[in-house]
């Protein structure tokens, strides 16, 4: 037997034999560590002539595999065996009761989402979805945003490297809107939707990160005007924040796929550190505070859709879900909603029996 089949056969009995895993380690250590035998070996073979490389060379490669394999095998049985015993000796009375279990809870934008699916359904709004990655036409260009406008800037949209079979730019969509194109493409008016979701822009501080929630309402109809969105948002807002004095003011504005638009604000004072929803802003104490845009469809987004704006009307609006649990719930960094503290989780977070329901209470 040579030197090398006679280390080989050394190690490997003291692999088989080893006990545990720190056992099964300083073997390693010794044998394939940096200063380990096996390693040596290796080390000599750039003093061999070819001749006696071509011969040595195979021997204690194939010396450090079988080293190598007999290490894994040893490992994997010793910890198979630990498993086992834990397994073995670990019991659970099922009749104890679980008041000591650690609990989940609901995030407060899973909680919020439900509270608007909830007020709009009693409207007659459906819940629209659609995907997170959209096409460049369906994200912009069908909703009437030119190529120049900065919405479409690298540093605002996430986009993909490739195109899809269409040629068009792909992207992490920015706004829910794409699902309002869709459900008025695949759907015949008249439309009460709400599209709730994810959305994402490159932005991120206090108030801004790169993927938040959203919710968007639509509705296509005839007749529709001014009067039946602000309406809507009132119902909304008073339902939402369960308060009869929300006031809204709705200021003049510019989107790209409303005309005429409107910023919608409401009045709110300030009450120990936050802001309180509720009152006009113009009363003494008060203040104005922008929560959302609105507006009239656009004719050019209802004709992209395939639809006659002759004949079908509509209005749109758009809401950050997080920043109605930021205004509603008291919390005041976005970022701590995506952070996973369960500390904050567990402060924040709602039972997973606190469903909403207009009779029970909205955030019963």
């Amino acid at each position: 037997m040579s030197e090398t089949e006679a280390l080989q056969a050394r190690l490997v009995g003291d692999i088989e034999a080893a006990g545990d895993l720190d056992a099964i380690e300083a073997l390693r250590v010794g044998a394939l560590g940096k200063a380990g035998t096996v390693t040596g070996l290796l080390k000599t073979l750039g003093g061999m002539t070819p001749d006696e490389r071509q011969v040595e060379g195979p021997k204690i490669h194939a010396l450090r595999e079988t080293v190598t394999a007999a290490i894994a095998a040893r490992k994997a049985a010793l910890e198979g065996a630990a498993l086992e015993a834990k397994l073995a000796g670990e019991k659970l009375d099922m009749t104890l009761p679980a008041t000591d279990a650690p609990k989940g809870s609901v995030h407060p934008v899973s909680q919020v989402m439900d509270e608007l699916a909830e007020i709009f359904a009693d409207m007659g709004f459906a819940v629209a979805t659609g995907p997170e990655i959209e096409d460049d036409w369906r994200n912009f260009t069908a909703l009437n945003i030119p190529e120049t406008h900065p919405a479409r800037a690298m540093h605002d949209t996430f986009y993909f490297p490739d195109k899809d079979a269409e040629g068009r730019a792909m992207l992490l969509r920015t706004h829910t809107s794409p699902v309002q194109i869709r459900t008025m493409m695949s759907q015949e008016p008249p439309i009460r939707i709400i599209a709730p979701g994810r959305v994402y822009r490159s932005d991120s501080d206090a108030t801004h990160t790169p993927m938040f929630h959203q919710v968007e309402g639509l509705v296509i109809d005839r007749g529709i005007h001014m009067g039946h969105l602000k309406w809507t948002l009132e119902t909304f807002l008073k339902a939402y924040f369960e308060r009869d004095d929300i006031v809204l003011r709705l200021r003049p504005s510019y989107f790209p796929f409303t005309e005429p638009s409107a910023e919608v604000d409401v009045g709110y004072k300030q009450e120990r550190g936050r802001r309180v929803v509720g009152g006009n802003g113009d009363d003494e104490g008060h203040a104005w505070m922008e929560l959302l845009g609105s507006g009239m469809v656009n004719r050019r987004v209802i004709a992209n859709c395939g639809l006659d704006p002759d004949v079908w009307q509509g209005f749109a609006f758009g809401v950050g879900v997080d920043r109605l649990a930021m205004l509603k719930y008291g919390m005041d960094d976005l970022r701590a909603f995506f952070d996973g503290d369960l500390r904050w989780l567990s402060h924040y977070g709602f039972g997973a029996l606190s469903v909403p329901t207009l009779s029970g209470g909205i955030s019963a």
